[in-house]
C-alpha cells in the first residue's frame, strides 16, 4: 500500500501548467512541522515536494496560495535520473490525489492573493429560511465545475 497524508503551508504559490497533450498539472513544495521539538525548542520542518494532475492541480492553483495551510493525500512516487555531472539521482515527491482546506479563514488566507481568492474559501454563512431549513451562502463564486469532486 502506498498511501501518504500531510498537512502543512505552500512554500510558494502553486503554477497551473498544461502538458502538451491538455492536462492540467502543478508542482509545488509544502513545509510540513515535524512532531517534535530540537533541543534549542524549536521543531524541525521538512518541505516536501509534491504534484498535481487534472482538476486537482486545477482546484489547488485556483484556492491556495503562499502559506496557506493545505491537507493532502496521495501516493509517494520516486523518479530516477541522471544530473548535468552525470550522477545518478534519485527524486521523492508525492503524488496528490484530494486537497482540503484546514485551519479558520484568518489561518488559510494566503499570505499574497486577491480578496476573491480569500471569499472563495471561506467557511460557509447559514440563512435561515421560512421553512425552517437552513442554506448556505458564501460560495456563489464558486461553480460546481469548479470543484474536484
Amino acid at each position: 500500500m502506498n498511501k501518504i497524508c500531510l498537512m502543512g503551508r505552500l512554500t510558494a504559490a502553486p503554477e497551473l501548467k498544461t502538458t502538451s497533450n491538455g492536462t492540467s498539472v502543478t508542482s509545488f513544495s509544502i513545509a510540513v512541522d515535524r512532531p517534535y521539538s530540537g533541543n534549542d525548542g524549536s521543531r524541525p520542518v521538512d518541505f516536501i515536494p509534491c504534484q498535481a494532475w487534472r482538476k486537482t492541480a486545477e482546484f489547488i492553483s485556483k484556492y491556495f496560495g503562499k502559506g496557506q495551510m493545505i491537507a493532502l493525500d496521495g501516493a509517494l512516487q520516486t523518479r530516477h535520473y541522471e544530473d548535468k555531472n552525470g550522477n545518478k539521482r534519485v527524486a521523492f515527491e508525492v503524488v496528490v490525489e484530494h486537497a482540503f482546506f484546514t485551519g479558520s479563514k484568518s489561518q488559510t488566507q494566503p499570505q499574497q492573493g486577491n480578496n476573491q481568492t480569500a471569499q472563495a474559501v471561506s467557511a460557509p454563512r447559514s440563512v435561515p429560511q421560512q421553512n425552517g431549513s437552513t442554506e448556505y451562502a458564501d460560495y456563489d463564486a464558486i461553480e460546481d465545475d469548479d470543484l474536484p469532486f
